[in-house]
Parts: C-alpha cells; sequence; structure tokens
C-alpha cells in the first residue's frame, strides 16, 4: 500500500525523509512580478523586494490541475492545506480529490483543511508520515491526524502587516500598529482559522514574553515546538531558550520560513506551532 503526503506551500515544506511527498505550491503576485512558491524561489530576494514595494499585492492557490499533479499515481494520499479561511486552496484540493477519484475508483484521497499555515501543518505532517513508517492503515492514518490536529496550536509574532492588510486579511487599522514605536503584534490561528490579534507588545522581548505565556495559556506543558521565521533566526533561538529554560521535555526545531509563509509574516516575523 502506497501513502503520499501532498500539502500546498503553506506548509513551508518542500521533502520529507522516508515518505512520499509532494507540495503544490502557491503563487505571491504583486503588479511587478509573480513569485512560485516552489524549490526555485529564493525567498530571501522575494522578502526584501516586498519589503520595499508599495502596491497591491495578493496571493492565489494552486488549482485542481496542480493538486492533481501533486498526486501524481498514488494508491492514496494525504492532502493538507492552509487554512481554507485565507485561501482557495482548500476547494481546489477538494475538487481535486473528486476528479481523481472518478478516475480512479480503487484509489483515495483525505484532504484536511488544517485552518492553519506553517509550522502546525508541519507538525500534522511529522505526525501523518510517523504513522505511515509504523505501517498503519490509510484509515487509522487518517484518524490519528484529525485527532492529532486538535492537539496542536499556531502562534504567530509580526513586526509588519502590510501584506496581511494589502490583501484584505486584515483591516488597515490595526495593520498601522505593528511596526510602530517597535510594536509586535502577537496573535494565533483561531478555531475557525482565520487571525486572532491577542497582544500588542513594546519590543520584541516583550512579545517573545506574550508568547510563552500564550502557550502555557493553551495548554503547553511539553513536547514539539516547530518555529519558523522570516529574517529573525535570533527572535527564534531566544524563543527556543525562553521555552527550554521552563520545560525539560521539548522538541524545538527553527527554520526558515518559504515563500508564502514568508509574505504573512514578512521581515522579522515568527510562526509557532505547538503541541497543547
Amino acid at each position: 500500500m502506497s501513502i503520499k503526503i501532498v500539502t500546498d506551500s503553506g506548509a513551508d515544506l518542500l521533502a520529507l525523509e522516508g515518505v512520499a511527498f509532494a507540495s503544490a505550491p502557491l503563487t505571491i503576485i504583486t503588479d511587478a512580478k509573480q513569485y512560485l512558491d516552489d524549490a526555485d524561489l529564493d525567498v530571501e530576494e522575494m522578502a526584501e523586494e516586498l519589503k520595499n514595494y508599495k502596491g497591491r499585492s495578493s496571493t492565489a492557490c494552486p488549482g485542481v490541475g496542480d493538486w492533481l499533479t501533486a498526486f501524481d499515481d498514488a494508491e492514496f494520499v494525504i492532502a493538507l492545506t492552509i487554512t481554507g479561511t485565507l485561501s482557495g486552496s482548500y476547494n481546489a484540493a477538494r475538487l481535486a480529490k473528486r476528479d481523481y477519484e472518478e478516475a480512479h475508483p480503487e484509489r483515495k484521497v483525505f484532504v484536511i483543511d488544517t485552518l492553519s499555515a506553517g509550522p502546525e501543518i508541519k507538525l500534522i505532517v511529522e505526525k501523518i508520515a510517523e504513522c505511515i513508517k509504523e505501517g498503519k492503515s490509510f484509515e487509522e492514518i487518517c484518524e490519528a491526524a484529525t485527532k492529532y490536529q486538535q492537539k496542536t496550536k499556531l502562534l504567530f509574532m509580526l513586526e509588519s502587516m502590510a501584506n496581511l492588510a494589502n490583501n484584505g486579511r486584515v483591516s488597515p487599522v490595526v495593520a498601522k500598529a505593528a511596526g510602530l514605536l517597535g510594536i509586535r503584534v502577537v496573535g494565533q490561528a483561531s478555531a475557525k482559522g482565520d487571525l486572532e490579534m491577542l497582544d500588542k507588545c513594546r519590543g520584541q522581548k516583550r512579545a517573545l514574553s506574550a508568547i510563552v505565556g500564550h502557550m502555557k495559556e493553551y495548554g503547553y506543558k511539553g513536547g514539539k515546538v516547530r518555529i519558523a521565521h522570516c529574517s529573525n533566526e535570533e527572535a527564534a533561538l531566544k524563543l527556543k531558550e525562553l521555552i527550554e529554560a521552563e520545560y525539560q521535555d521539548t522538541e524545538i526545531e527553527c527554520y526558515k520560513t518559504r515563500g508564502l509563509c514568508s509574505f504573512y509574516a514578512e521581515q522579522g516575523g515568527m510562526l509557532i506551532g505547538y503541541e497543547c
């Protein structure tokens, strides 16, 4: 039995060791240029160009054909998408599932709207990969992934929200708060998969302290944490240090965001996925 994991590029993943994997790229669009979020994208160059760009910007989700290409000829597929509240990726993946199963009645596709992005998706993918390697059945893996999703959350820290405002994801009034006088906005992915603002912190130090506080509030007691940063490794490592100072049983990984998450996090931003 072959099981393949497929995500859109909102998962910040290009490959997985030991399991079949593919990524369906989203596209970041400006009036001047388009950026396909695949392995060839120079993410740091894109982030710098967007920082200096003052026009309109938006994103485009993978189409049905992109998902079908990613499914390839897998017998069983588990597809995970960035939150359907912010993107049409989930709907496109559902249509691809329909077309794939109609063309191949003996095959199955399970689509998960993660209601999240970046490192929280990565945690769910890691859980699925673990189940595949353990030899669990497709149905068992789908059930395990669904249950595990209820035990993960996403927090974020943003220095700028210009792209979110330009994209219509937050109001311009809210966006203006980030970056003013060193303000960092701390928030979370809500239960509905949209952006929920929690704190406006003066300075990075207070923002990191607020993140740890919210992790405790929402049930973190140790375990896996994935920290994705956009050109802010210093903050990611400091957050890792703060978490490890309070919890002995941790497994924390810090890494750079790719294109789509860099677009939303912007330079200096972070996304934090954790178990609760």
